[in-house]
């Protein structure tokens, strides 16, 4: 589900800055946000519910954010608070690290712990909220990455370039609880990572990383049809005896979860309107099934029909408000 965005245009001039602030604090953890700027003040929100996880789309003029030890006691969502910084420069100061972060940076802060932020610049933020329950990684190794200038590079890439995509978007409910366990799986890959590099897990750790470092990878090249075990494995320097012993806790095998990912990905188009004109074919191609046959097939196992007849299904069962 998209989120419309709030801009501070639509106020009077002299209420801009306390409207765009009590908005705020609606979606955010409690601070105490000040700017020079109340006069003149400019500034815009949205919040994208996402099932699992809200990201945050905000601009503003140049101010200061306090979160006090007093704040946290009265309210801690306990959150891991992940920052792509679109625009400006911030300054941060948390758990006696600071940092300074600039457009195309990430940044990691902690809503259980007093923080102080500076833009002194016109910024622009997209705030990842992760429930700590969420990222498989332990607190202490997390700690060590608060405040710190993390660059967008690697899996940091892909995690900003996908939040940067998500501005603006519509889409049902079941895309969005898709959006957010990705977004689960990105930001715990990145951070995983980082955590790993620096020698910050133990061993018992780095296991649970590297798979969702790897289920991370198929959600962003699922369109790709050469993605196989083979591919997957070598992109993360390991074998594929390794990779399949990697997933022997999991439900299901690195193969089935790629089939089964492509299967619920083409059964989602299928059942939007935009699609209605579509290919069957080039549905499944979209996805990763080259094969027409192979893909009705699969598809037909999986959910007892044809994606054709599937289709023709939908339309005669649909609700006349669109639902079903």
């Amino acid at each position: 589900m998209g989120g419309s965005e709030m801009h501070t245009a639509a106020v009077p001039k002299s209420e801009r800055f306390g409207w765009w602030r009590d908005l705020l604090m609606q979606d955010l953890p409690s601070a105490h946000i000040a700017s020079e700027h109340y006069e003149d003040f400019q500034g815009s929100t949205a919040t994208l519910e996402l099932g699992p996880v809200k990201v945050s789309v905000l601009s503003f003029s140049p101010l200061t954010s306090v979160r006090t030890a007093g704040l946290i006691r009265q309210s801690d969502p306990e959150l891991w608070e992940l920052g792509y910084v679109a625009r400006g420069i911030m300054t941060v100061d948390q758990a006696r690290n600071h940092a300074r972060v600039g457009a195309g940076d990430l940044l990691l802060y902690d809503t259980s712990q007093p923080w102080q932020m500076q833009v002194p610049e016109h910024g622009g933020l997209t705030i990842l909220h992760l429930p700590k329950a969420a990222v498989p990684l332990p607190e202490r190794s997390m700690r060590d990455l608060l405040s710190r200038r993390l660059p967008a590079q690697g899996t940091g890439y892909l995690l900003a370039s996908f939040l940067q995509g998500l501005a603006g978007g519509q889409w049902s409910r079941l895309e969005a609880e898709r959006l957010g366990a990705a977004a689960i799986q990105l930001a715990s890959a990145f951070l995983g990572g980082l955590a790993d590099r620096e020698g910050l897990l133990p061993p018992e750790t780095r296991q649970t990383v590297l798979v969702r470092r790897v289920k991370a990878f198929i959600e962003t090249h699922l369109r790709e049809p050469r993605l196989s075990p083979q591919t997957i494995a070598d992109a993360h320097n390991i074998s594929v005896r390794y990779l399949h012993h990697l997933f022997r806790s999991e439900k299901q095998t690195v193969g089935a979860l790629i089939r089964d990912l492509r299967l619920d990905r083409c059964r989602t188009d299928l059942e939007q309107p935009a699609y209605a004109a579509h290919p069957i074919g080039a549905i499944g191609a979209r996805w990763g099934f080259t094969d027409a046959a192979v893909f009705n097939r699969t598809f037909k196992t999986a959910f007892g029909m044809p994606p054709g007849e599937y289709r023709r299904w939908l339309s005669t069962h649909r609700s006349a408000d669109g639902r079903f």
